[in-house]
């Protein structure tokens, strides 16, 4: 029963309508608490018919009294109210009572105070629900205006962060093979030796690749690139950084591997897949891999570019031994020239390099 009031008259000699629009969640009760009138809103949240009911039989005042009598319910007169309906789902009112003029009983107007927004879900109320006068819609629509805006402004923070993860990310990453670039290889190693953390390094250049090129054009030499990239992340660990830093070339870092002995199998099983044929358009092309390494273990104090060009020095030990293998640096004196012919560095811990891995 909804939209109209309960009853052909009303209290205060006032027409049923107007009441109704001043007051649409009135209850008009009889000095001994029974429901004479109520108003087009209740009308939608009281199960069946109230009129005839005591007000005892339909809510609950909070906190508990009793609700039955004329005398009870003239001691709650001007005082504010708690009630809740006893049916499901229990909505909860807030309201205060009058006594009307001898003889006409008790007035009572309620409202859903700050439970009104549940209740407009609930009950699927609109502003026609409500007095004219009534501000609960403005709030309603400021509320829902104010979290449109929040959720909007949450989820442009989410886009936000989002894009700055994903502008990072494109600035740390070399876009052919997805695999780390030079700059993301240098804060690698930039924080693992600020933490004074153990870690192993390799230099990896390809064989042969320039003939690859010359034989089956670049499109062939992109497509190894990206075999390459996906065999140096298959044959290394989830948090070990594989570095795209040159055309050919390939840095590997092994953070906690700080033992040439441990490195040397990788190296090995990197070498043994890089040798075997990769397909380009029905046609193979053949490479190998050359790998120059070094540990951290080997130095007092660590330093990025000290460690980068002895594994280069290593790598071309490896070049100069006939290719396909992997070379480490150890501790004897250091040889005259790197592979670019760049001259002995300062003496340090780290020396000429020793075979540790070959093709099989």
């Amino acid at each position: 029963m909804a939209g109209r009031p309960l009853t052909p008259a009303a209290p205060l000699g006032l027409p049923p309508k107007a009441l109704a629009q001043l007051m649409p969640m009135y209850l008009w009760l009889s000095a001994e608490g029974v429901i004479r009138g109520a108003g087009p809103t209740l009308g939608k949240l009281l199960p069946g018919n109230p009129l005839g009911q005591n007000l005892s039989a339909l809510f609950t005042l909070r906190p508990p009294r009793a609700l039955g009598d004329g005398a009870d319910l003239a001691t709650l007169t001007g005082v504010r109210l708690q009630l809740q309906l006893k049916s499901p789902p229990a909505t909860s009112f807030r309201g205060i009572a009058v006594a009307l003029a001898e003889g006409q009983g008790i007035l009572l107007n309620l409202s859903f105070g700050i439970g009104v927004a549940e209740a407009v879900r609930i009950h699927d109320l609109t502003d026609a629900d409500f007095a004219p006068t009534d501000l609960t819609v403005e709030m309603l629509y400021l509320s829902e205006a104010k979290s449109a805006v929040l959720q909007e402004l949450r989820a442009m923070n989410r886009r936000l962060q989002q894009a700055k993860v994903a502008a990072e990310e494109q600035a740390l990453t070399d876009t052919l093979t997805g695999l780390a670039n030079r700059r993301a290889m240098d804060q690698a190693l930039d924080r693992l030796i600020g933490r004074s953390a153990p870690f192993g390094l390799a230099h990896l250049d390809l064989d042969h690749f320039k003939q690859v090129n010359d034989s089956h054009g670049h499109g062939a030499g992109d497509r190894v690139l990206q075999v390459v990239a996906r065999v140096l992340t298959e044959e290394t660990r989830t948090g070990d950084i594989v570095a795209r830093v040159g055309g050919d070339e390939f840095v590997l870092i092994f953070p906690g591997l700080a033992q040439i002995e441990a490195m040397g199998p990788i190296a090995e099983r990197i070498i043994a897949r890089l040798s075997e044929p990769i397909d380009y358009r029905g046609e193979p092309c053949r490479l190998s891999a050359s790998i120059g390494m070094t540990v951290s273990s080997l130095y007092a104090k660590p330093e990025a570019d000290r460690m980068l060009s002895d594994a280069d020095r290593a790598l071309y030990a490896s070049k100069s031994g006939g290719r396909s293998r992997a070379t480490a640096w150890s501790l004897q004196d250091p040889p005259p020239t790197d592979r670019r012919g760049r001259g002995p560095q300062p003496p340090t811990e780290g020396s000429a390099p020793a075979v540790v891995a070959k093709k099989p």
